[in-house]
């Protein structure tokens, strides 16, 4: 038995999201004419992805434009005809009636002005809606809708969505449990925006944590691999989901290569950082399980096993964490368990020291042979 630090982890499912996710609609009536970009490929923010055909709506905007000048040379007329009668008026040649009649003649057209320029702006507004731009730079998804299909006839039609993917964004559940043991990791959501986690990247590839000496978040691809950047929490839900006993979180992962992809899931990886340090540990297949209670074999100065309950603590790399049965120092069996018994004279011999992994390792990754561990032996009765 030795003592030891040994990393402990959690680990969630998550679910990975563009960071922006732009849904690209047709919002007028039409057929779909051209498609601008390549499937799956990147667009730039302003980029046209679509366009739909304009000749009605062209026509449109020139009406509204002809009538608005007719509304504007209406308005000039009634402004000089009003202007006239306010003048006759003060010379008593009409009525305060025939003034009036004019104000209000005046008045109508001047809303028939404004009228008829809210008339060109929706006409404007529905042309330019013919050219369907990416208001975002990311990557765009197939297209949903082929050339010369017809668009936006029952309601907006869903032609592509684009996705930015650097960073990417990583969506899951901290049990509440973990989220009242570490409340350190979600202090200051407030100020977590894109630069900020931009800074921490730029310290976790440089330094290997972030500037509050958080390790950040691994993220286990569904292969087992382990993705190469971390990534940091920048967000949680304001509250605590009473059916699941979980808080939803959010993180940013950096994927300048576009490797991880909307849609993917994996588990999420956090460091314990208040646990683990200075433990005492031994390899987890020296532990002997009876209907829910562990023992070990202590193998004593006269080479004779004990059998000693323990209470073990968490696992991880392949060595579990002992909080009560046994002392830092003693031999304990780690080959032969099955065949051991009280009191049974065993050959003890030493074993492999537990492999210490490198750092930023995943858990249960192994060293070289030789590296320090939890001291061990091998019985063999």
């Amino acid at each position: 038995m030795v003592r030891r630090d040994l990393p402990l982890y959690v680990e969630i499912v998550g679910a990975i999201d563009g960071y922006v996710n732009a849904d690209i609609r047709a919002r007028v009536k039409g057929y779909l004419q051209t498609q601008n970009y390549k499937d799956g490929g990147p667009v730039t923010v302003g980029q046209t992805l679509f366009t739909i055909e304009d000749t009605d709506y062209k026509a449109a905007v020139s009406i509204a434009k002809a009538n608005l000048a007719r509304a504007r040379a209406a308005q000039q007329r009634s402004q000089v005809q009003l202007e006239r009668y306010q003048g006759l008026f003060r010379s008593g040649m009409v009525s305060r009636q025939d003034v009036d009649n004019a104000a209000a003649g005046a008045a109508d057209n001047n809303g028939q002005v404004s009228a008829a320029a809210a008339v060109l702006e929706q006409a404007e507004l529905n042309l330019s809606y013919t050219q369907l731009k990416s208001p975002i730079a990311g990557v765009a998804g197939l297209a949903l809708v082929r050339i010369g299909n017809l668009v936006g006839q029952d309601g907006p039609t869903l032609l592509t969505t684009v996705s930015q993917i650097d960073p990417i964004r990583v969506n899951f559940p901290l049990s509440e449990v973990d989220y009242v043991k570490f409340p350190e990791r979600l202090k200051r959501l407030d100020g977590r925006d894109l630069e900020w986690a931009k800074r921490q990247f730029a310290l976790l590839e440089s330094k290997g944590q972030t500037e509050t000496g958080d390790p950040g978040m691994q993220l286990v691809l569904s292969d087992g691999s382990v993705y190469p950047r971390r990534g940091v929490i920048v967000s949680a839900n304001r509250q605590v989901d009473a059916t699941t006993g979980t808080i939803q979180l959010q993180a940013l992962v950096p994927n300048p290569d576009g490797v991880l992809r909307p849609g993917e899931y994996g588990r999420v990886r956090l460091r314990r950082l208040s646990e683990g340090k200075n433990v005492l540990v031994i390899p987890e297949k020296a532990l002997i399980s009876v209907q829910g209670n562990y023992s070990v074999g202590v193998v004593g100065g006269d080479n004779k096993v004990q059998m000693r309950r323990v209470e073990p603590g968490p696992s991880a790399q392949g060595l579990r964490i002992i909080d009560k049965g046994i002392s830092e120092g003693e031999h304990v069996v780690v080959e032969g368990v099955q065949k051991i018994s009280e009191g049974a004279l065993v050959n003890p011999q030493p074993a492999p020291a537990a492999p210490v992994p490198p750092p930023g390792a995943a858990p249960g990754a192994a060293a070289a042979p030789g590296a320090s561990g939890a001291a061990a032996a091998s019985a063999k009765p």
